[in-house]
């Protein structure tokens, strides 16, 4: 098992400042977000990160990309993409690009809920996938479903009739923890069981559910929000656990969304949290 950062969480940094200072820290590996993005007056998670590389010049900057984090000396635990899986010439750039810097694996986005009746959203997914799985194999590259709330895809259970009959050479499952706080949470060891050959990767951070505002007929409205990994609501320690006694060896990389510490601090406890973890010790 090795331990990667996802972009997404370090937007205050450079990509050169962030392996330098994933580096330092012990980290396994990086995984790169990739997505044209909207400006921000102050860098942040979804806009103005400037821990993302361009999906615009992608193919420019693999030479670079592959420099920063092979001279760190850190691998690549994939690349974070964000194209939806019928934007056929955006998949096939990442597909393309993963590949020439020898990343392995690349998130490919599921619909959203809500364009269109369920079924239909899923349907199409599925034709989507099923013609991606071909294109990815030619590539040596292997294609990433995440598990992820608001999408046809939140669940294991979803996943697997997603993927029912394609390649999981070609396609697996990106298990996300914090995500299934807030969606699609069913028993966390069977949901790794069922997954089977397609559990290709695992997403870690951690959520909490909270009372957002009562209305004036006493109904309570609950928000989630994001949680540092010891202090949500999922069990990280445990799901580590499950994890090696299910016998996955592959990434685990951290997304965490929290801001109550500096970044550099929260990387740091981060990564001694999952070591302890890891390690069935107190952090």
């Amino acid at each position: 098992m090795r331990f990667s950062v996802f972009t997404a969480a370090l937007p205050q940094w450079t990509p050169q400042q962030a392996v330098e200072q994933l580096a330092a820290q012990g980290w396994d590996g990086v995984e790169w977000r990739v997505v044209d993005q909207q400006d921000a007056p102050t860098p942040g998670f979804w806009a103005g990160n400037r821990c993302t590389w361009p999906l615009a010049t992608i193919e420019e900057d693999v030479p670079r990309i592959r420099e920063l984090t092979v001279g760190a000396g850190l691998a690549f635990s994939g690349i974070g993409g964000y194209a939806l899986c019928d934007e056929h010439a955006d998949v096939d750039r990442l597909l393309a690009a993963t590949a020439a810097l020898g990343a392995e694996r690349v998130r490919v986005r599921t619909p959203a809920l809500g364009a269109a009746p369920y079924p239909e959203l899923f349907a199409h997914a599925r034709r989507c996938f099923a013609d991606i799985a071909g294109r990815a194999a030619r590539h040596g590259v292997k294609v990433l479903v995440e598990l992820h709330h608001q999408t046809v895809v939140s669940s294991s259970s979803a996943a697997l009739r997603l993927l029912e009959g394609v390649d999981p050479d070609a396609v697996g499952v990106i298990h996300d923890l914090g995500n299934l706080v807030i969606e699609g949470g069913e028993d966390i060891r069977a949901g790794l069981e069922m997954l089977g050959p397609y559990l290709a990767h695992v997403h870690v951070k951690n959520c909490a559910w909270r009372p957002a505002e009562t209305e004036v007929d006493g109904t309570v409205r609950w928000e989630h929000a994001w949680a540092e990994l010891p202090t949500g609501q999922a069990d990280v320690a445990g799901y580590l656990r499950h994890l090696t006694e299910l016998g996955y060896d592959g990434w685990v990389t951290v997304e965490d969304f929290s801001t109550d510490r500096p970044l550099a601090e929260r990387t740091a406890a981060n990564l001694s949290y999952l070591r302890a973890a890891r390690a069935g010790v107190p952090a």
